[in-house]
């Protein structure tokens, strides 16, 4: 299975919606059209939706570890969201959850970050 991405902009939150398999072949791709998406829409934070990925590797992990810093050095906010279970456990094991913040659902993500108005779909 690959990857299918979802960029949606929501005032200036952007939401990542990853949906199949992150691993070392598709992380280039990726990870070239997430900081094209940073950086064409004016963007101050980032939810990203981990509901329907079933599978992530390190690769994946340096991805989702990359972009937080470039958000972070701008002093703005990385938000993870409806993480599957198989994808959490690779966070858990690896400390990201020690740095990243996690929420259980896409819209309690956007109330925190302050686009608590904008019903998702």
């Amino acid at each position: 299975m690959s990857l299918h991405v979802e960029f949606v902009s929501k005032e200036n939150v952007l939401v990542v919606r990853l949906e199949g398999e992150l691993d070392h072949h598709e992380t280039t791709k990726f990870r070239e059209a997430w900081r094209n998406q940073l950086h064409q829409n004016e963007v101050d934070h980032v939810v990203v939706n981990l509901e329907k990925l079933n599978f992530m590797d390190s690769s994946g992990l340096g991805v989702m570890l990359g972009r937080y810093k470039e958000v972070q050095a701008l002093e703005n906010e990385m938000i993870i969201c409806s993480i599957s279970p198989e994808v959490r456990r690779l966070f858990d094991l690896s400390g990201m959850f020690k740095i990243m913040r996690l929420v259980d659902s896409e819209s309690h993500a956007l109330e925190l970050l302050g686009v608590a108005s904008c019903e998702m779909k």
